[in-house]
């Protein structure tokens, strides 16, 4: 029988919240925004009040860390599991501000009508009904004597029973006697462990993962700094995708505008570029994998904690080491100019919008590339090749898309082991032989998402490669995907649904063209025999109904870039499993060409 490796001890709210508010516990969470909504504050209370369990919170006391005088530091507890619950309790009970997802310090009040026994987040109905007690935290108050609360409230309210109001005052104030499971993960539980554990555990039905608790470890480490590291991570994401929050953070937060991750970051207010918003785990991923040489990040989780791999302890100098080499790693992730010129690469291979960036890993690992590159000391040229064609054949073969820990640790130990340049030549050479642009890439290509890498390549294929948008003189590809521009079918949707087919068939990639939403509109539901017809007698003198092209050659340059069979032109119109055929086979050879010309 398995040794049990933790404890479960019932715990007074009063007392837990008294170890939050004394450092006993570390909320490790305490910076990032409250993700629970009000009406989820006033439900916990309310859970509270009728008696209800309200779930366990799961803590664990970091290692023990031999100091450089050779003594040991017992670590804080970190609660691991349970943060929103206690965020929600020191809100509502004692009235401590939160931030919400847009990063605004806010109160949340939660009402009481003791008459009703009920609850409610405070509006401003509640504010005018002197039946409400609008902000139950009053009552809570260290300060606060229940006798005068009651004379008060019956004042306002005099046909109310004195007895009946006190007594149920006195049930709400008790809530805080009642208790709430703690869980003590053993203290000898080895990171990985504990690790596994976090990710099992989940109260709240979204995964918790490796980044969740790098994240949490280094919130809660402010003797390395941590807790700026950790806000520095939050406000890059976040003015990444809301510019304008600078502001709030030069007024609302001074301490950290004077910090030195400020003047790294504070780049971004002047910047409105959606190719690539990251998230905290897309920076901790770069700038661990990048810096330490590993991919895994629960080894991040380990040596932030002070895990000497070499000795299997955990010492001080490994967990200063670590934060140093993390912060290193975070600051070349957020420079202007690194970040600019990965974006400027991705546009130039022909992913010109984030709609087209489906990988968000793929453009982790191209980051890394590209750092690395630089780091060692190889020419600008050469690492924008090189970023280029890693970033397509990641995108082609799905190299990120499973197990990215693992996908990330082996490659960047080669990396380490042979260099950069010759082992992204040679993976790039092996993952991408002659016969896959002939045999392999056609056969992934029979497929109805749209959001596969395959149409995704041939759609940055084809803006690259400066193509015409299906029968289009001047408008490009490209413009039409930075304009939103159609998908087309070109075996007309409702012309196949005729014919019994479902949309796994009708919608296959292969049936899709980029056009101008007039050349859709005009082509309709027509049958292809039909209108295809009609275009080749628009380019021999016939009348103009789709596009602008009027002559032969730049038609049959048009039909080229957009992989259709010339001889559509000439009356074949194929069955349309064969048509779907052969497409996939020019789309696959204009894929090539794209990468052809990417090196």
């Amino acid at each position: 029988m398995a040794t049990q490796r933790y404890s479960v001890t019932p715990h007074p709210i009063e007392t837990l919240l008294t170890w939050v508010k004394s450092g006993e516990i570390a909320i490790p969470e305490i910076q990032r925004p409250f993700v629970w909504d009000s009406t989820k504050v006033r439900n916990l209370i309310d859970s509270l009040y009728q008696g209800y369990p309200v779930g366990y919170l799961i803590a664990w006391r970091n290692p023990n860390l031999r100091l450089k005088d050779g003594t040991i530091s017992a670590g804080k507890r970190i609660l691991i599991d349970g943060q929103q619950r206690v965020t929600a309790l020191m809100a509502a009970l004692l009235g401590h501000e939160v931030l919400t997802k847009d990063y605004e310090t806010v109160r949340i009040r939660i009402a009481f009508h003791p008459g009703e026994e009920r609850f409610e987040v405070h509006n401003s109905a509640i504010a005018k009904d002197r039946a409400w007690i609008p902000d139950l935290s009053h009552l809570f108050a260290p300060d606060a004597y229940l006798g005068d609360f009651v004379d008060d409230y019956v004042k306002r309210n005099p046909e109310t029973d004195r007895k009946q109001i006190g007594r149920v005052l006195e049930r709400l104030k008790k809530i805080v006697n009642n208790h709430i499971g703690l869980i003590e993960l053993a203290e000898d539980l080895d990171i990985e462990t504990v690790t596994e554990i976090f990710i099992r555990v989940n109260s709240a039905g979204v995964e918790l993962s490796q980044a969740d608790f790098a994240m949490s470890k280094i919130a809660v480490n402010e003797r390395y700094g941590g807790n700026l590291m950790r806000k520095a991570i939050d406000y890059f994401c976040h003015l990444a995708v809301a510019p304008e929050f600078a502001s709030k953070i030069e007024k609302g937060d001074p301490d950290f505008a004077r910090s030195e991750f400020w003047p790294a970051i504070r780049w971004l207010r002047d910047v409105n570029d959606a190719l690539y918003d990251p998230t905290y785990t897309d920076v901790l991923r770069v700038a661990f994998t990048f810096e330490f040489g590993r991919g895994k990040l629960q080894d991040l989780v380990a040596l932030l904690s002070g895990r000497n791999f070499e000795t299997k302890q955990y010492e001080e100098s490994t967990a200063e080491e670590s934060f140093a080499k993390l912060k290193s790693g975070i600051l070349a992730f957020m420079k202007k100019t690194h970040f600019d010129r990965l974006t400027m690469i991705l546009r130039s291979v022909g992913f010109v919008t984030s709609d087209l960036i489906t990988s968000r890993n793929a453009v982790n690992f191209a980051y890394i590339v590209y750092l690395r590159g630089r780091r060692e000391g190889l020419p600008p040229d050469d690492i924008e090749r090189l970023v280029r064609r890693w970033y397509a054949m990641s995108i082609l073969t799905g190299r990120y898309t499973g197990s990215p820990d693992t996908a990330f640790d082996l490659d960047i130990r080669q990396i380490e082991t042979q260099g950069l340049r010759d082992y992204a030549e040679a993976i790039i050479a092996s993952e991408l032989p002659d016969t896959f642009w002939t045999g392999m890439l056609p056969q992934l290509m029979e497929t109805s998402s749209a959001q596969s890498p395959y149409f995704i390549a041939y759609l940055a294929a084809q803006a690259r490669l400066g193509d015409k948008g299906f029968l289009s003189k001047d408008i490009t590809v490209r413009d039409l995907l930075l304009n939103r521009g159609d998908k087309h079918h070109i075996f007309p949707r409702r012309y196949l649904q005729q014919q019994g087919m479902n949309r796994g068939r009708y919608n296959q990639i292969a049936n899709f063209v980029m056009a101008q939403s007039e050349v859709n509109i005009a082509i309709g539901d027509k049958p292809p025999e039909v209108y295809f017809k009609e275009i080749a007698e628009q380019v021999n003198g016939g009348p103009k109904r789709y596009g602008g092209i009027t002559d032969p050659e730049t038609l049959k340059r048009n039909f080229e870039e957009n992989c259709l069979p010339i001889s559509l032109l000439s009356g074949q119109v194929p069955d349309y499993e064969t048509f779907l055929a052969e497409r996939r086979r020019l789309m696959a050879l204009r894929i090539k060409r794209w990468f052809e010309v990417l090196g």
